[in-house]
């Protein structure tokens, strides 16, 4: 059975995130212990909230160099929801600019939508080769709750030397819903509340470590 850290960084949907992991198959703790997220077999970055208190959370517990060395030792780690905003450079939200892990160049600002929060299931356009949505239908449906997004994809050539697949979702415009970039995956949407498909694309994950 895979082991997983749930990064404790003081973000909310922990539980959830924990009790989806475990029922795809994997040994699961959440904690913010540094060697603990090093040594998992694989580390899920949760986040609820706002990018600026994300970033700082995930700051304040060197998150940033966690991830940062797992990426190094080609190490899996799932970003879900703030968890995947917080990958990218910065942030801004409320006009508050906040940095965050850096690990993609690009921005995380407001949608451009008649309605926001974007709240509730929508489908995604994953590509064909996707591993994360392997086995699903493509009108299959997931759960977002968001008013943020990474609107561009600025990463040409990935980690591991692999082309990074991109998934896109439509609310008011395109925005990023979930990537794949070598070791490091994440999603716009909730997996742990999106059901059937949100737990199949947890194991899909899951299968990789």
């Amino acid at each position: 059975m895979p082991t997983v850290v749930i990064l404790d960084y003081g973000s909310g949907n922990l539980r959830s995130a924990e009790r989806a992991v475990q029922r795809v198959g994997a040994d699961v703790e959440v904690t913010a212990d540094p060697q603990a997220a090093l040594n998992a077999d694989g580390l899920v970055v949760p986040g609820v909230g706002a990018f600026a208190a994300c970033a700082e959370g995930l700051h304040s517990v060197q998150g940033e160099r966690i991830i940062g060395k797992r990426l190094a030792g080609g190490r899996p780690v799932l970003g879900i929801c703030v968890g995947m905003q917080i990958l990218f450079e910065r942030g801004v939200e409320h006009g508050v600019e906040a940095a965050g892990a850096g690990e993609w160049p690009g921005t995380v600002d407001r949608l451009t939508a008649d309605v926001l929060p974007h709240m509730g299931w929508n489908t995604v356009r994953a590509p064909e080769d996707s591993q994360l949505f392997a086995g699903l239908d493509p009108e299959e449906r997931f759960y977002f709750v968001h008013s943020y997004a990474a609107r561009t994809w600025d990463l040409e050539s990935g980690l591991a030397g692999q082309q990074p697949k991109v998934t896109w979702a439509h609310h008011g415009e395109d925005f990023v819903a979930a990537v794949e970039n070598g070791p490091l995956w994440a999603t716009q949407f909730h997996p742990e509340k999106s059901g059937d498909a949100g737990a199949r694309l947890l194991k899909n994950w899951l299968d990789t470590l």
